[in-house]
């Protein structure tokens, strides 16, 4: 069994003044107002648009994500609907084979991690019924199972990578949803520091979003 920490890798190389101003180019297609555009107008009336909530603009450009998580925080993220979706298949990959390690990979959960008796407890739980959950999948394969048979022991906590593309209007929609503090905190440990990055890579767009807590 491997132990991995969640993380996201963004695949796209990210201009993010050539992007607004791309959006201000369509944006000002519907007032015939290209006269004035400036060198800092596109900021300026993106913000406007976004204050007012006029946010189909942004739909014209897109960015895509490579996300590794657990299976459970991949079935909420692919709840979003406007996206496209590319992920790890437990029917195909046979992770009884070399390429794999031979082993599984498990995404380390982020919530057991004082240095208390009772998380320590807790993350043993956890960890023992990972080992047996692996054990039980090396024994169907062995015994014959093919991946996808084998797949219905496997746990929650197993690590998968899912690609996902979003316009950037999904992309606010789905960092509103998934930095609250009510969304899940194996959810909120991705969703978070991809705010951050979005923020630092694309001005305006995302600047009126804060993570809670």
């Amino acid at each position: 069994m491997k132990l991995l920490s969640a993380r996201f890798i963004i695949e796209d190389e990210i201009n993010g003044i050539e992007i607004i101003k791309k959006i201000e180019q369509a944006a000002r297609t519907c007032y015939k107002s290209e006269d004035k555009i400036s060198a800092d107008s596109a900021k300026n009336l993106i913000k406007s648009i976004l204050e007012k909530g006029h946010e189909s603009i942004i739909e014209h450009e897109k960015v895509t994500v490579r996300v590794i998580c657990d299976r459970g925080v991949s079935h909420e993220i692919v709840r979003h609907r406007i996206a496209s979706y590319s992920q790890e298949s437990t029917r195909y990959c046979n992770y009884s084979k070399n390429s794999f390690g031979n082993e599984i990979t498990v995404i380390d959960p982020c919530f057991w991690k004082d240095d208390n008796n009772e998380d320590r407890q807790k993350y043993a739980i956890w960890k023992n019924a990972i080992e047996e959950s692996e054990k039980a999948y090396m024994k169907l394969i062995e015994l014959g199972a093919t991946p996808q048979e084998a797949r219905s022991v496997l746990p929650n906590s197993l690590k998968t990578e899912i690609v996902i593309t979003m316009n950037l209007r999904e992309w606010r929609h789905f960092f509103k949803l998934r930095t609250s503090s009510e969304a899940h905190p194996q959810m909120r440990e991705i969703a978070q520091p991809l705010l951050d990055e979005f923020k630092k890579r694309i001005p305006v767009i995302f600047d009126d979003i804060e993570a809670e807590g």
